[in-house]
């Protein structure tokens, strides 16, 4: 197949999920054209099968903000037309759906079927925000199939925006070899001294992960055991977590890293990883250190208890509960054989439930069914 995939550059989960999809399908034999606005940042170049497209949106004086929209939906009909793409599959309703809807009409009596991806924000923060709303649901009702990476999104989706179609759970999805604690690597033990525990929260630093909840929890945890927070990535509040630190008077223990493309070199080794967020759809963070059998503390929130099994492959408890979550953090980080027990099945359930090469199977079945009308 020829497949397009429209998706952000950034180091969020959809754009992560995009890409490692787009990879792999094209280590499958499949043509891949993915479209942005930036390289995505893991995209790599592994076989002569996958292609880039910027997407590229000019600036003029009558455009007080450039539509970036139908910019995508001209790429997406010119990458079709050229590439000869058999469907396009879009990461985020808004506005890659509604991009790609154009674009379909666009080219007219040529087919280009749509498939939509919905990660999460794209429904619970901008398709809930009334200025976007009726176009969400547009995107969402006009796409030839939906997917939703969790079943607590899915029915966010139909309870929120009124959604009456078929959707599709496909999780996120991990490569267990690449995440694989066992090839020997330094990972998050490169930033620690001998004795220290490391502890690892990974985000894009935006007010729904609440990072200064992740200070407050490690502030707990330093006054029991010699530890060392990794802060892995950026966003608008990075300053805020740099800030408390100072406060706190802690910034010796806690190391701000930024974004990481192989985020598994910062997982392996760790001893505990934290997520605090206000709501997950899913939780890719959360899976990908799972991966690298390190046991995790996350909220129990969202789309988290599908990926995170409380008391077997880590603890969940509730969103800003500071205390519970540095008392369960404390648990695994001064109990071995618990840490053991936690790191060893949350390996085996990312191995086995998430599996990349299930969920790119998954998505080509759906790529067929959807081509066969």
């Amino acid at each position: 197949m020829k497949i397009g995939i429209s998706c952000y550059p950034t180091y969020g989960g959809s754009g992560v999920v995009a890409t490692e999809l787009a990879m792999a399908l094209s280590e499958g034999g499949d043509e891949v054209h993915v479209l942005s606005y930036a390289l995505p940042s893991r995209l790599e170049f592994l076989n002569p099968r996958i292609f880039y497209h910027e997407v590229r949106v000019p600036s003029y004086p009558l455009f007080d903000y450039p539509p970036s929209s139908l910019a995508l939906a001209t790429k997406l009909v010119e990458v079709a037309e050229h590439a000869g793409l058999d469907l396009v599959h879009v990461h985020y309703a808004v506005p890659n759906a509604v991009s790609a809807v154009l674009a379909r009409e666009m080219l007219e009596p040529r087919r280009l079927p749509v498939v939509t991806t919905l990660h999460g924000t794209d429904i619970t923060l901008i398709g809930a925000d009334p200025s976007y709303r009726a176009t969400t649901r547009f995107g969402i009702e006009r796409s030839d199939a939906v997917t939703a990476v969790s079943e607590y999104l899915r029915r966010a989706t139909c309870a929120e925006l009124g959604v009456r179609r078929d959707i599709e759970v496909i999780y996120n999805f991990v490569d267990a070899a690449r995440f694989d604690p066992a090839n020997g690597r330094p990972g998050a033990r490169r930033w620690a001294a001998a004795g220290e525990r490391v502890v690892v929260h990974v985000s894009n630093f935006r007010p729904v992960k609440r990072v200064l909840d992740v200070v407050e929890i490690f502030r707990r945890i330093h006054q029991r055991v010699p530890s060392r927070l990794l802060m892995i990535g950026d966003g608008p509040d990075r300053a805020l977590a740099e800030q408390r630190c100072r406060d706190l008077g802690i910034c010796d223990a806690i190391t701000f890293i930024g974004n990481m493309p192989m985020v598994e070199e910062g997982m392996i080794g760790a001893d505990l990883f934290l997520l605090t967020s206000e709501t997950e759809s899913f939780g890719l963070a959360a899976l990908e250190a799972m991966a690298c059998g390190v046991p995790v503390v996350a909220t129990d929130t969202g789309g988290l208890p599908e990926v995170v099994i409380d008391g077997e492959t880590g603890f969940l408890r509730p969103v800003g509960d500071v205390e519970a979550m540095a008392e369960a953090a404390l648990a695994i980080l001064e109990d071995p054989a618990l840490a053991r027990r936690l790191a060893a099945a949350g390996r085996e359930r990312a191995a086995t439930v998430f599996d990349q090469d299930a969920a790119v199977a998954r998505y080509r079945a759906l790529y067929e069914r959807v081509l066969a009308g």
